[in-house]
């Protein structure tokens, strides 16, 4: 190890490189299209719901890589061996082959290549299904390039980091400046649930980037690369991660704030989009023109590459641990396939799906951020994380089974039903008056009161104290 020795420090440039690769890792697909949206339907109510969003959606990323750089890399050693390595293989999947990395490729073809493609309807008929051609090839292409980026993880950090995410911020900022600028139309009035609840809708908004989830496994990965960098000093290496951590919480939280007043004041091209993605394209198309939709096509195709490179090398780098004699290079091969297979699936399809899930993983990985900067004060740490952990996923099973039948309803209603899909409906239905009782239920957040209180009360109790042992 002698020969590391000599590079303990980073310069100002590689910490602020550091920093701008985590930024770009963390700025993918679901946060450039979700704060437009939420912002249109927000309308009046746009500052509460935009604080919750800030809140999920930099404020506990922010925590989470505080979190790990605090662990050590090991925010899960107090879990069960086996409860461990099922809570990080949950996460790894959703943000990695099944949700997030397919995610990517999608928004960055429906955002940077769709409004250029001539005939974006036609498909192509493979093995019997029916596929989007343009879209296919696309998403090809797209993973094939993320693949060959994860192929070679050491010069991440300095491509990443020094080139790419300085043309992306400077983009952004054009952007931003934009929406300041030029004359928006009249904020809307708020609809759906950010009439009743607009900081909470805010804040499950926020779940829907995963970036919270992402902090815990590139907080691991930011680890990693100090250590190639030569900060091996475990002091050292929490310093330069919370450093990082700051850069990438300031661009995010810019990044926002800017969305969510594009899509309040976009008035008219707002109208009829299904995603935040349209209403972005809308924006840019109706301010800039051609000049505007090629410079938008550029920052989302970048933010997007930076974000799947990030997951998958992520992804290959843990289970290559995990799985005997699964070479990382064979895992970066087989999760770019995976991901460009699940990115035809669509993505309002895929958004669909991912929600439930996230409402139940979401706030076992909020809990565990929490307990690893309470772990000093618990009379019992092990006991403590167990406890809280089992509490967030039971309560969270229940907001994830609300929001499950709320978007399977509609197909009960068709002429012959499928006969689980209805007893699975009615089921979680017969619960829903017992269940309606839990506060924050009516909000999607049952789960945080017990979870607080076990938190709290595991401050001061000790089960040692029950047992002589």
């Amino acid at each position: 190890m002698g020969h590391t020795v000599h590079k303990t420090q980073l310069t100002l440039g590689d910490t602020l490189g550091l920093g701008f690769m985590t930024f770009a890792f963390f700025l993918g697909a679901g946060n450039l299209i979700f704060p437009p949206f939420a912002g249109q339907l927000a309308g009046d109510n746009m500052p509460l719901a935009m604080i919750g969003f800030l809140i999920t959606a930099v404020g506990l990323p922010l925590a989470g890589l505080i979190a790990v750089a605090k662990a050590q890399g090991k925010v899960m050693k107090l879990l069960p061996a086996f409860a461990a390595t099922a809570l990080a293989v949950a996460i790894y999947i959703i943000i990695g082959p099944a949700f997030a990395a397919p995610r990517t490729g999608l928004v960055a073809y429906e955002i940077g290549a769709l409004p250029f493609i001539q005939d974006p309807a036609s498909v192509v008929n493979i093995l019997g299904l029916e596929l989007n051609k343009p879209q296919l090839f696309y998403t090809l292409g797209f993973f094939v390039v993320t693949m060959l980026l994860a192929l070679f993880p050491g010069k991440l950090m300095d491509s990443i980091g020094k080139v790419l995410t300085p043309v992306l911020i400077l983009l952004l900022v054009g952007l931003a400046v934009s929406v300041i600028l030029l004359p928006g139309s009249e904020v809307p009035a708020a609809s759906g649930d950010y009439i009743k609840h607009p900081l909470t809708k805010g804040i499950i908004e926020g779940y829907n980037t995963m970036d919270t989830l992402a902090s815990l496994m590139f907080g691991m990965l930011i680890i990693d690369i100090l250590r190639n960098k030569g900060v091996s000093e475990p002091g050292l290496q929490t310093r330069y991660l919370v450093r990082a951590a700051l850069v990438a919480a300031a661009g995010l939280a810019f990044v926002y704030v800017s969305l969510f007043f594009l899509g309040a004041t976009a008035g008219d091209m707002a109208k009829g989009a299904e995603s935040g993605g349209q209403i972005l394209t809308n924006y840019v198309t109706h301010e800039f023109g051609d000049m505007g939709i090629i410079l938008l096509s550029t920052v989302v195709t970048l933010a997007c590459l930076t974000t799947a490179v990030g997951l998958v090398s992520a992804c290959s780098d843990f289970f290559q641990e995990l799985i005997p004699g699964a070479t990382y290079r064979f895992l970066v091969v087989l999760f770019s396939v995976i991901c460009a297979v699940v990115a035809n699936v669509g993505l309002t399809q895929l958004l669909a799906i991912s929600i439930p899930v996230l409402m139940t993983i979401y706030p076992v990985a909020i809990a565990l951020v929490l307990v690893t900067f309470l772990t000093p004060y618990f009379r019992n740490p092990k006991f403590a994380h167990r406890l809280a952990l089992s509490v967030a996923l039971f309560f969270g099973i229940f907001d994830a089974l609300k929001v499950t039948v709320a978007s399977l309803k509609p197909l009960t209603e068709v002429a012959e039903p499928n006969g689980l899909l209805l007893a699975f409906v009615s089921g979680v239905e017969s619960l829903a008056p017992v269940m309606s009782t839990l506060p924050l239920y009516e909000e999607g957040m049952a789960w945080l009161p017990p979870t607080l209180t076990v938190m709290i009360i595991c401050l001061f109790v000790s089960p040692k104290a029950a047992q002589t042992a």
